[in-house]
């Protein structure tokens, strides 16, 4: 159990010290190039079939950890929690803590912080308040629903 823990601990702090490494970041061509690092960190050559290795390796539940992990983000001083996997349709703004308001100012404030100001659907009039989270859609998926 508490070999589980450590390497889930170690696991999750290298993708967080890495993963602002390879732009363009919010992107999965940036998480692509963050999994082929870890790939070729770890001895696999790399070509397709190592890469290939690689990915039958990780077990499903890893991958998902550490996606989630490469695409969230913990502003402690906002106490705000965002995920933004490019895979979803919208990014998603949680409070830390249930007291805390989420007033289109501090939302926006985050996603600038974390550089998703750009990628987002900017005016809070398009983002979705729903109990205890603000959902704001990417800005290309916003473009291609008007299209």
């Amino acid at each position: 159990m508490l070999q589980a823990a450590l390497f889930q601990f170690a696991i999750d702090e290298l993708v967080r010290q890495h993963r602002n490494s390879f732009p363009p970041l919010w992107t999965t061509e940036s998480w692509a190039k963050l999994m082929i690092w870890l790939a070729l960190s770890c001895g696999c050559s790399g070509d397709d079939e190592g890469l290939r290795q690689f990915a039958a390796a990780l077990e499903p539940a890893l991958a998902r950890r550490l996606r989630q992990t490469f695409f969230e983000r913990t502003l402690e001083d906002l106490e705000l929690r965002l995920l933004a996997d490019p895979a979803d349709s919208q990014v998603v703004v949680l409070p830390l803590h249930p007291s805390v308001a989420l007033p289109p100012e501090r939302v926006a404030e985050a996603l600038a912080r974390v550089g998703l100001s750009e990628r987002v659907v900017a005016d809070p009039a398009g983002w979705k308040q729903l109990e205890g989270l603000v959902a704001v859609p990417w800005a290309q998926a916003s473009e291609a629903a008007h299209s």
